[in-house]
Order: C-alpha cells, then structure tokens, then sequence
C-alpha cells in the first residue's frame, strides 16, 4: 500500500516539531493524556519515516482509543531530550539513544523490542565504495571513515568499537565523519564522497530493497557483534491501566506492513539490562554519557 505525504502535511509537522521541541515547549505530564506523540528515532529521511508510519497511526489511535501523532525529531538528541522533558509519550530508540535517554530520565521504561529472524538482536555493517581505495578493514588506516549520528548505536558506537577492536583508533587512525543518517552514510559511500561507512544492517537492506542503493557498487567489509534490537520506551508517570493497554498494543502487534515499517517480525517484551552491554561498550570507548547527551 502506498500512502502520499503532501505539501499541507509536512508543513503541520514542521510546525508542530518547532513547538513541540521549543525552549518554552510546555512538559505537562499527564497520567492519561487525551493525545499520545509517538517518537520515531530519526535514523533516515524525515518525510519517509512518517509516510511510512501512517499505518502505526492509524493502528494505535484504534487500539488505544486516543488521538495519536507522529513525531520525527530533528537529531537523535532533540528525541533524547524530548523524553526527558516529557513532550513525548512514546519512543522508538536507537539502543544506545535509549540508553542516553535513560542516563537522563531514569523512570522512562523500555518495554519492547523487535525481534528480527528470530532474534531480539542485528547487525551494524561495514561498507566500502566498489573498486574504491578500501578493500579491507587494515585500508581504512588514514582515510575518512563515515558514520551517521554520534547516538547512533549501529552507525557510531558498534562500528567504532569493531575497528578498535582491529586496531583502528578513531581520530588516531582514521578520520571520523558524521553523516547524520543510516542513509545518508549509505548514498556517501555510494558516490564515492567517503572511501568507507557503517550503517545499520537492516538499514541498508532497505535501502537496496527500494531501490535506493546499487548493491553493486558497494562492498561488504564486515558485521559488527550483535547489537540488542530498537526498544520501544514509554514514560513511567502515565497511568497503570494506559502503560498496559500500550504495552500490549505492540506486544500483540501482528500487522505485516506495519511490522516492515520498523524492518522486524514482532516484538517481544524488553529489559533495561539487555542494554548494559552498550553502556559497557561506551565505557571501553570512553564515551562518557553525560558528553554524549
């Protein structure tokens, strides 16, 4: 099913994401509010994301019974803070986003996670422009090496920790560069613009899926270790009876579109320690959470 995103609409998103993430944005928090916002981790294109999640939308406002709206933040920060400050009910995070959003408001809770070929967990991937300069990992030694947000678990965190873990030390090695996106890292690599990048693997699967990127005129360098999937968060002061309802609301999720939208097979429920891993990885990289949010 193909759904049209018109000019109308992304000008109410755009002013709707201006208030939401103002300084003087109001953070009412609201136990059982009339309205859910619905945060999607901006890890591609904006007006994709939500062309994509109208299915979410119309799904939850019917399961829930409530008015929903869908929200793409600016930066992966924008959506951190969005939930610390409570302008946001729920979120879908990027795994170590979710644990910067935790470090930062302790009472939001994850409550489920995707599970993709049978595995709550993916893959970071290691790609390198075809018949460019970069035909192994030792070839990324003093050259750019692209990377998308600096909160990205699968295109920062994982991918910087495996190069280390090959004796590639970023700023020592090879020069960091931040593309923003999953697919904007991707398109780089692509053209050439960048000799090497990671991204989420399913990410790029995607993208090569819709056409976007030409599986020939990339390589595959490597796989990352496996990554604990998305967790989907919500904030801890809403209502019991409300918590249960969203929670289930995904839990019982079986839509396929909707599903190929957060590129899994399900979900199943989340725990905060799945995530430890992450703040341990950070940690060996000395990435401090407090300089990261």
């Amino acid at each position: 099913m193909t759904f049209s995103l018109n000019r109308r609409t992304l000008i109410a998103s755009a002013f709707a994401a201006a208030a939401l993430f103002s300084p003087f944005a109001a953070s009412a928090q609201e136990p059982n509010p009339d309205t859910l916002r619905v945060a999607l981790l901006p890890d591609e294109n904006a007006a994709t994301l939500i062309q994509n999640a109208q299915p979410l939308k119309d799904y939850l406002a019917k399961t829930l019974d409530k008015k929903i709206e869908i929200v793409v933040t600016t930066d992966y920060s924008s959506m951190i803070e969005a939930m610390r400050f409570g302008r946001i009910e729920i979120g879908y995070f990027g795994p170590f986003s979710y644990v910067l959003a935790k470090s930062k408001a302790p009472e939001i809770e994850a409550f489920a996670v995707g599970v993709e070929k049978g595995k709550p967990t993916y893959n970071s991937v290691l790609i390198a422009t075809a018949g460019g300069p970069v035909k192994s990992l030792a070839d990324i030694k003093g050259k750019s090496f692209g990377f998308g947000d600096q909160a990205s678990t699968s295109s920062h965190l994982a991918p910087r920790a495996h190069l280390a873990k090959n004796g590639l030390v970023g700023d020592m090695d090879y020069k960091p560069v931040h593309l923003g996106t999953h697919d904007a890292v991707a398109r780089a690599v692509q053209a050439g613009q960048i000799p090497a990048g990671a991204l989420s693997e399913p990410i790029l699967r995607t993208l090569i899926e819709r056409g976007m990127i030409d599986p020939a005129r990339i390589v595959e360098l490597d796989l990352s270790a496996p990554i604990p999937n998305y967790p989907i968060s919500m904030q801890g002061y809403l209502a019991p009876e409300l918590k249960e309802k969203i929670r289930s609301a995904f839990l019982e999720l079986k839509d396929e579109e909707i599903l190929a939208a957060f590129r899994v097979e399900g979900f199943e429920p989340a725990s905060d320690e799945s995530y430890d891993v992450l703040r341990e990885t950070a940690n060996i990289l000395n990435l401090e959470l407090a300089k990261m949010n």
